[in-house]
C-alpha cells in the first residue's frame, strides 16, 4: 500500500532555480516525514496519474518565475492538456488522466517556489535559497504529523 501523501519534486538540477523541486525533495528525504513518498523528476509524464492511487493527498512542487515570494500553495484541479507531448505534462494534466482512468483524483495542490534564475549551469540563487527554507518549513509543519 502506498504512502497516504505523495509529493513529487519537478525540476532540472542543472538549470539554476529549476533545481527547486528536487532540492526540497532532498531536503525532506532527511526529516522522514511518517506516512509521506517522495518523487522527484525533471518532468511529469503520463505514467504518474499511476502513482496517484491510494493518496489521501498529492502536492506537486516546482520553481516558477510567476510565483510571489517565496511561494504559493493552491488547488490543482482535473485540467485536459491541449499540448502535442506526453512526456511533459501540467499538474492538472496528470490529474484529468488519472481523473479518466480511475475517477475522481486525490486533493492535490501545487507548491509554486520562486524563482529568479534558469539559465544552464547555473547554481541556485540567493533569493531560490531563502524561498526553499521557507517552503521546507511549510511542509515540515504541514506534513509532521499526517495521522488522520
Amino acid at each position: 500500500m502506498p504512502a497516504p501523501i505523495l509529493i513529487i519534486g519537478i525540476g532540472n538540477p542543472s538549470r539554476g532555480d529549476d533545481a527547486l523541486g528536487p532540492l526540497l525533495i532532498e531536503r525532506l528525504e532527511a526529516l522522514q516525514l511518517p506516512d509521506v513518498e517522495l518523487l522527484t523528476d525533471f518532468q511529469l509524464q503520463v505514467e504518474y496519474a499511476l502513482d496517484l492511487r491510494g493518496r489521501r493527498e498529492v502536492v506537486f512542487v516546482d520553481a516558477s518565475l510567476d510565483a510571489p515570494a517565496p511561494f504559493t500553495f493552491a488547488p490543482v484541479v482535473a485540467l485536459e492538456d491541449a499540448s502535442y507531448s506526453s512526456h511533459e505534462l501540467s499538474p492538472g494534466a496528470v490529474l484529468h488522466v488519472y481523473h479518466k482512468l480511475f475517477g475522481e483524483p486525490p486533493p492535490a495542490f501545487v507548491l509554486a517556489l520562486r524563482g529568479e534564475r534558469f539559465e544552464l549551469g547555473e547554481g541556485l540563487s540567493e533569493a531560490a535559497s531563502a524561498h526553499l527554507e521557507a517552503a521546507l518549513d511549510f511542509i515540515a509543519q504541514r506534513f509532521s504529523d499526517t495521522c488522520p
